[in-house]
């Protein structure tokens, strides 16, 4: 644990973790179990339709477990790089604490908890949207309605000011923590600056985390795209300017998928 508080130490450990759920997402991506990781229906064969039959109360436990297990590997492959300068100015400003590792690990769980709720409110999004299309057949040969509606509310989106609201506090993570930290109850205001700086993450990247569900069906190509592209946007000093282009460019997608199918 004492090496983890060495100056240098942190944000190879970070990089470490992240590249190890990239590995682990392009292992499930690649391996005969794929398609579950692009949120198709994980109890209809396989071994787990044999477990999920042969023991009924796993039928929602089994596929609810995995899909919290793939989440959180998206957690942490796409969105702990976009909080790195939080989590390292932190860091810096704990460093003379004993339980700084203590209250390191309860921002970083503030954060993912948010993202855990989200996930939690897109997946049933996705499972209602899915249980509408199969009652209406009509909807299966328009299917590339949904996606363009998606496509258009994510490049609306890159024009709001809410979102430049929530990218500008996630760009000031020195300001952002000064705002939010104390000091006096040090548990407490950790797990809260976590939680506040990820409700503000998935303020500014709510839609293009949609994208992955409407898109990019959960592949490991477009989590890393939509990664590169969150990254990008948080943390280089350009990235601002890169919201309204990828606006339009979204917008222009959309279109293109409505001339093309209507």
């Amino acid at each position: 644990m004492r090496a983890i508080s060495r100056p240098g130490l942190f944000a190879p450990l970070l990089a470490l973790l992240v590249a190890a759920a990239w590995a682990s997402l392009w292992w499930w991506d690649q391996g005969p179990y794929g398609r579950y990781l692009r949120h198709g229906n994980w109890s209809d064969v396989g071994p787990l339709r044999d477990l999920c039959a042969a023991v009924p109360a796993a039928a929602p436990l089994v596929p609810g477990a995995l899909h919290v297990a793939a989440w959180v590997l998206m957690i942490a492959a796409m969105m702990l790089p976009t909080t790195l300068p939080l989590l390292e100015a932190f860091r810096r400003l704990t460093a003379a604490r004993a339980d700084r590792h203590a209250l390191l690990a309860r921002v970083i769980l503030g954060y993912v908890a948010v993202w855990m709720l989200f996930g939690v409110a897109v997946h049933l999004l996705d499972a209602g949207v899915h249980a509408v299309v199969a009652r209406n057949p009509a909807l299966t040969f328009h299917g590339w309605a949904i996606g363009a509606a998606v496509l258009a509310l994510a490049g609306l989106y890159q024009f709001s000011a809410l979102k430049y609201r929530c990218l500008d506090q996630c760009r000031s993570p020195l300001g952002f923590i000064t705002e939010a930290w104390r000091g006096v109850d040090a548990r407490r205001e950790s797990w809260r600056l976590g939680f506040r700086h990820g409700a503000f993450c998935v303020g500014c990247c709510w839609t293009l985390m949609l994208l992955m569900f409407a898109v990019g069906s959960g592949s490991v190509g477009w989590m890393l795209a939509l990664g590169a592209v969150m990254a990008t946007e948080k943390n280089l000093p350009w990235g601002r300017a890169l919201a309204r282009p990828l606006g339009a460019g979204l917008l222009l997608w959309a279109t293109a998928i409505v001339a093309q199918n209507a």
